[in-house]
């Protein structure tokens, strides 16, 4: 076991004043694996005092410098891609093929996307006889989930540092190994003190003493909208700047002239990946009553293609979830639509044949869900899977729009222009159409309490910048 007792505070292995630890477990094995340490309200408030210090100096430092540092990073990085890849099965449970590819691909290619934006991002202007300028807000904490747990923090640690912020960074405790070579990697590239600070500990703890803080000027999080809602309370005690990226009950409309077939097999890909634990999985699949019957047999034989095993095992498409409280969550979401009387079509609340330990749940299919039930409304955060039988186009926009949340939707149709037509009346932060791939360079956000503010992209940068106008006279 590589247990980590140091924090990385102004550009050195920290030791915390208490001795109190988190400890990681494998959610495949159940196993213990690591501890990191639970810091305090102290050494969050030591982190946040290296980042003010070092605040001025990192602002003014040229484009050019800090994009050679983002360089370096990128390196270090890519040079421990299997490392990481490893290191995040063994705390998440994602499939080591497909970990290779999201957990420590997507965050290599996040951070290059902005190292090539700083080469030509116009951080002034001229407007009549004004120059705006776009500043670094200052000091930025980023509170990032166990999910995706590097990408969330390059999602937010890349545009801080190109726009001339420096950060305190609080990973989820569930899942930081991956935060410490990060951090490794950022020690190694010579980021001046100061600039990037590591803190582990409790969000109750360290998390509200950081939102709260008077020195921090913004806040980026991503987590539940239950955190969301007490990260925004805080940080309007100092008017500081927050984004808030949260929940999500996405639903994949398909139309009456879709195919049908790789619309249900595609949707159900989307809603299994990482075992359901993505604010942006298609959860939701609205298809017209007179293909019920058809959809359903086509997503209940998709599903059957996600058997749950070893996250080690290169063919294995279904890992675990992350830990014994999310299994009983989704457990009990399960048990509820059953309940409620949703149709159970495949999977159930029992655990998977053959799978003595490890944190494995059955990916599960309800049909006949009906838009109050409990399964239609909430994120459930697992592989399950709810088929709505729609009367029209009408009603199949009525009922996506119909929840809470507005992150992702999907729309599926064999005539592009009406594809596009429904997804503009969809109130997402992004919608795929006919399976559009993900944009590194689009916004990536949603509306209502799924949150506001923007990631990746000029979009994620300019969350990270402050406008300044300066007049001339003429």
């Amino acid at each position: 076991m590589h247990e980590h007792d140091r924090l990385y505070i102004d550009g050195h292995w920290y030791a915390p004043v208490g001795k109190q630890y988190f400890s990681v477990s494998n959610p495949a094995t159940e196993a213990v694996i690591s501890r990191v340490p639970a810091a305090t309200p102290v050494e969050a408030g030591q982190a946040v005092s290296a980042a003010r210090t070092a605040a001025e100096a990192w602002r003014r430092t040229p484009v050019a410098e800090r994009a050679a540092y983002l360089t370096r990073i990128h390196q270090g990085l890519t040079a421990r891609a299997e490392e990481i890849a490893r290191t995040i099965t063994g705390e998440v449970g994602m499939p080591i093929k497909l970990s290779r590819r999201i957990q420590a691909g997507l965050p290599l290619a996040v951070l290059e996307s902005y190292i090539t934006l700083l080469g030509n991002y116009a951080f002034e202007e001229r407007i009549g006889n004004s120059l705006v300028v776009k500043e670094p807000a200052g000091v930025a904490v980023c509170i990032t989930p166990w999910n995706y747990p590097l990408h969330q923090v390059i999602a937010k640690l890349a545009p801080a540092l190109a726009a001339g912020c420096t950060v305190v960074l609080k990973p989820s405790e569930v899942a930081p190994l991956s935060a410490f070579i990060l951090a490794e990697v950022i020690h190694e590239a010579g980021l001046p003190p100061g600039v990037f600070n590591l803190i582990t500990g409790s969000g109750e703890s360290v998390g509200e003493h950081l939102a709260g803080h008077p020195d921090v000027d913004l806040v980026s999080f991503t987590g539940s909208l239950r955190a969301g809602r007490r990260v925004a309370e805080l940080a309007a005690g100092t008017v500081k700047r927050v984004t808030l990226e949260l929940g999500g009950k996405s639903a994949a409309v398909i139309l009456d002239d879709a195919d049908l077939p790789t619309a249900v097999k595609t949707t159900v890909g989307a809603c299994f990946i990482n075992s359901g634990q993505t604010c942006t999985a298609h959860t939701r699949l609205l298809v017209p009553e007179q293909l019920y019957q058809e959809a359903a047999a086509l997503a209940v034989a998709a599903a059957s293609a996600y058997a749950p095993g070893d996250p080690l095992d290169e063919q294995v498409r279904l890992g675990p979830l992350v830990s014994a409280a999310q299994r009983e969550r989704v457990r009990d979401y399960i048990r509820q639509g059953v309940a409620e009387g949703a149709e159970l079509l495949t999977g159930g609340a029992e655990a998977p044949d053959g799978l003595t330990s490890g944190f494995y749940i059955r990916p599960t299919v309800f049909g006949r869900v009906t838009p109050n039930m409990t399964i239609a409304r909430e994120e459930i955060f697992g592989p399950v899977l709810s088929i709505m039988a729609c009367r029209d186009e009408e009603e199949a926009v009525r009922i996506a729009n119909g929840t809470a949340y507005g992150l992702a939707a999907a729309v599926w149709s064999g005539d592009p222009q009406r594809a596009e037509r429904v997804a503009r009346r969809l109130r997402a932060g992004q919608v795929d159409i006919n399976g559009g791939s993900f944009n590194l360079l689009a916004p990536f956000g949603g509306c209502k309490q799924s949150g506001y503010g923007r990631e990746l992209g000029a979009y994620g940068l300019e969350e990270f910048l402050s406008l300044k106008s300066m007049q001339f006279k003429a």
